[in-house]
Parts: C-alpha cells; structure tokens; sequence
C-alpha cells in the first residue's frame, strides 16, 4: 500500500550520517593502519613446504590424511583472520608435498601456526625449574651409570623432549641436564607419548617442567574461543569447552591439584598446575583457580588478543593425523597481482566513467543522487575492509576486489528500479512528492529481493568455498549489505528532499522529469495536482 504522507527524510540522512562517522572512526582511528590488508596476490607474502611425516615409524601416508591435515591447517591460518591463503598438496602418500601461503604473515609466526602439528594433550605439573642445565659433573655422571645399570628403566629422548614410564631418579637426572635455553629444545617438533612421563620445556624458554602423564587429549576439546573478561577487566582468556570424556577427566584433576600449593621454580611438588603441551613443548601453564566441573574452563594469562587467538587455534587445531617438516621457506613475490591490480583499477575506472556518464545524461539531477549514492558506497566499502582488516584480519585480494566492483552494478541496478517507479507513478497522475512516496513503496521490495537473492548466494559460495572464491564471496556480501543501507538510509531520503523543491516541481529538462521524457501523456509534478484514489492506485 501507498504510503500517504512522506517519511522524515532529515532524520534519515542524520541516522546515515551517524553510520558513517562510526565507521571511519572504526577504521581510521589514530594509531591503526589506514588502508586495507592485502593479499598474497597484491603484497606477496611467505610460502612454506611442508612434508608430511607418519606418527607412527614405518607407517604409510594416506590420502584420508593429506585432506584432513590440508583442512585442519586451513582452519588454523584462518584462525588468525579471513587471510586467504593458497595451501595445497602435491604429490600422494609418502612422497606427497603440502604448500602453504599465506600474505602479510612472518614467516616466523606462519611456521609457529602450520609447522606445530604433534598431538595435543593436557598434563599436570609435577615441578618447574629453572631453564638452565644442571652443571654439577657428580650428579650427571651418577644419573648415568644408573641409566646403564638399570636397564628396565626406559627412558626416551627425542629431539628436544625427554620421555620415561615413571618418575625415576634416573628420569629426575635427565631432565635435570636439560638445557631449555638452546633455541633447538623448544622448537618442538617430536610428539609426546602421553601415557609417560614427560621433562620438556616451555616454548619460549622461560621455564623446564616435569609432567605427569596426561589426563586430557587434545581430541576431547570441542571448542577453543579467545575472549575478554565479563568483567572487563584484564587481558585476553580462552574459553574452553569439553566433551564428556574429557569433563569427567578435567573434573577429577581439578579436585586433585586445587589444594595443592602454587607451582613456582624450585617450588614442592606436585603442585597446582596442569600444562598444555603441544609437539612436545609447553605452549601454557595455567593453574586451577577452583575445582571445575561443568566441563568448561578459561585460561587466564595477560594474553593480548593474539596470543589468545594463537593458543584457541592450538587447541581448536592441535591434533594431527601426521607430522610436518618444514622443508622450504621462500618469500612471494607480488609483481603479478599488483599488475592485475592496476588493470583492474583502470577497467574499473572506465566501467564507473560509463556508469557516471550514462546516468548523468538519463536521469540528469536524479543521476547527481545516483552518483552521490555511488561514492559514499565506496567510501563505506574501503572503510570497511580497512576495518575489518584491522580487526579481524580480512584480507584483501584480487577476488575481493572482483566482488565489489560486482556489486557497483547491483547499487546502480536499485537506482535505475526506484526511479523508473517513480516516472511510473508520475505517468499514472501523480505529482512529484507523490511518485517520491509511492514509487519508494514498490522500488523496495524489487530490491530488498534482489540484494537477498545475491546476499544468500554469497553466503552459500563462502560456506562451500575455499581461498580465494571465499574471498569473493566475502566481499559480494558486504557490499549488498551497503547497497541496502545506502538506498534506504541516503538515496530515499535525498530523492525526498528533490521531490520537495519546487525547481524539480517545474519539470525543467535539467530533472530529467520534463513533459518531453514521458510522450504524449501529459504530468503535473506539483504539489496540487489532484490525488488518484487510494483504490485506483493499488489496482495496479
């Protein structure tokens, strides 16, 4: 139905104004970066080659394997934002190669997310010492003529770990004699076994624990979430959820290690601490506030908002069917994609000169609403992806640039219908404001149906997309929802306010609503033209 009297078309604009005030604060606040993140294809960025390794000696590698180690990658480069990274697998089975790249990442932090992929689990601290060695020549050579003496005691070192069935002085010297300040001992890369003992470091050296074998594996985490406090106040926590096997181990273990005293170096043992080790090292150590019983837990530790995000992606992706050495580390080069980029830039240029062009010459000052539309639409789509870039590290490619300038033509599409309702309802008999009111009443359901019939194509293609199409994808939606917010909140109002003016109310050929644009059938656009019945005018 027709709406009889106009909206507050002031009200509006302010409402639009607000909007994009907001969203240049959000993404030019002083301090952050001030233009988007791009991608691999547009900046460069880091490629790593990783081969695939059984956990198990003399085992084979399945393709079962390769795809499920692929995906479980992809989640973790994907944890740390939309980053578009290009991870494929060359070759199969033992021979097969997994190629990752990923654009504005170091390669030192790219390495730590793809590189670590020993299974996880959760072990409860016995003691913390000191990260240097013991240097006392007595009690090492003592450890070791009772390691030769004893050979029912088994005790395995690996790379950097040091593993035995039970805590056995001979275990006690071994790890003693670990020296947790070579950059080799927390490198990690050697899966633990999980049912002994183990002596490891913390992956940033700072400490050497010895742990009782495990209690929770990194399977019975069901969801890993960094979040601030409820209170506000504090760093970043990670929220943990179980499932029931591992709720009815965190269960048991709190109650266990809750009384215990506080773990410090040098401390008594056991103490009140439980580690999450991944690869063999210590990635954090908190301590039972309280016994826990619901089967959800947070880790507190002054984390920013990226070393929380960093270890939920460990313990939401932790667990791999194989492990991973890195083979190569080479940097990308950009020159490509920033060609591209500029062939784009010029073939978009030319398309909105065209765009401008044709509006300005049919719709003439209706065209000038068109074309104001247009550029605040860009200003919001380049604040957003600024802004989504620095808080949630959207990145910017190529595709995404496709799927805005995509959506150039669906924006132009919603003008075009709006106001060809109007130059419908004027042909009907209505004046200026009239066809304003009227025409907005059929215009917007025309497209609140095309933007959602592209907006759920863009869900359903990122859902079942990957790498670049998604970044497609991502982009195509974003940018309908600013078509919808700019024919609602700017285009309507403002082509309220022509309406009212009595200089577009004269139909001077300037308007583009001029007696000669509608043949033989005669208008009026003023104000006083006598109104259709209600009746007449839902007849159509």
């Amino acid at each position: 139905m027709a709406t009889n009297a106009p909206s507050r078309p002031g009200r509006t604009l302010l409402a639009m104004a607000l909007i994009l005030v907001g969203l240049l604060a959000w993404a030019f606040w002083p301090g952050t970066p001030n233009t988007p993140r791009l991608g691999l294809d547009l900046q460069g960025g880091t490629q790593v080659i990783l081969t695939p390794q059984p956990v198990t000696e003399g085992a084979s590698i399945t393709d079962e394997q390769l795809t499920q180690t692929v995906e479980i990658i992809r989640q973790r480069v994907n944890g740390i934002g939309v980053a578009e990274a290009e991870i494929t697998v060359q070759g199969s089975g033992d021979s097969a190669a997994i190629i990752v790249a990923v654009p504005g990442v170091s390669q030192e932090r790219l390495v730590e997310l793809v590189g670590r992929t020993a299974l996880l689990d959760f072990r409860a601290v016995w003691s913390i010492a000191s990260p240097v060695p013991v240097t006392d020549d007595t009690t090492q050579a003592e450890s070791t003529d009772i390691a030769v003496e004893d050979e029912a005691t088994e005790i395995t070192t690996g790379n950097e770990i040091i593993q035995a069935p039970d805590n056995t002085p001979e275990f006690a010297a071994e790890v003693a004699g670990l020296d947790c300040l070579k950059p080799e001992n927390i490198a990690g890369g050697t899966p633990d076994n999980p049912v002994e003992w183990l002596g490891t470091c913390a992956d940033d050296g700072s400490a050497k624990y010895t742990l009782q074998p495990a209690f929770i594996r990194g399977t019975n985490v069901t969801e890993a979430t960094a979040v601030l406090p409820q209170q506000g106040v504090g760093g970043w926590v990670v929220s943990l959820t179980f499932d029931g096997e591992g709720a009815s181990a965190l269960s048991q273990a709190s109650q266990e290690l809750f009384s215990l005293p506080d773990c410090t170096p040098g401390g008594p043992s056991p103490c009140n601490a439980f580690a999450i080790v991944l690869d063999g090292v210590v990635v954090s150590a908190p301590r039972f506030n309280e016994p826990i019983l619901g089967g959800q837990a947070q880790i507190e530790g002054n984390f920013s908002a990226e070393e929380a995000q960093d270890l939920a992606n460990v313990l939401n992706y932790g667990a791999l069917p194989v492990t991973l050495e890195v083979a190569e580390i080479t940097s990308v080069s950009a020159t490509l994609g920033g060609d591209s980029l500029r062939a784009g830039l010029i073939a978009g240029g030319i398309g909105m000169t065209i765009i401008i062009v044709f509006l300005m010459v049919y719709y003439r000052a209706l065209g000038l609403v068109a074309i104001m539309s247009l550029l605040i639409a860009g200003v919001m789509t380049y604040a957003a992806f600024v802004a989504l870039g620095n808080s949630i590290g959207y990145t910017l490619t190529l595709a995404g640039i496709a799927g805005a300038v995509v959506a150039i033509g669906i924006t132009a599409d919603s003008f075009i219908v709006y106001f060809e309702r109007i130059r419908d309802e004027i042909r009907n008999g209505r004046s200026l404001r009239q066809a304003a009111e009227n025409g907005w009443v059929g215009a917007r359901r025309t497209i609140l149906a095309a933007d959602f019939v592209t907006l759920l194509a863009a869900i359903v293609l990122y859902i079942v997309s990957v790498g670049n199409v998604r970044g497609f994808a991502f982009a195509l939606g974003l940018t309908t929802l600013i078509d919808v917010l700019i024919a609602f909140l700017l285009t309507r109002p403002t082509v309220t306010f022509f309406a009212r003016s009595k200089w577009m109310q004269r139909g001077s050929w300037l308007t583009g609503l001029d007696p000669s644009r509608f043949g033989d059938v005669e208008v009026d656009l003023s104000p006083t033209v006598a109104r259709t019945p209600v009746a007449a005018r839902e007849g159509r």
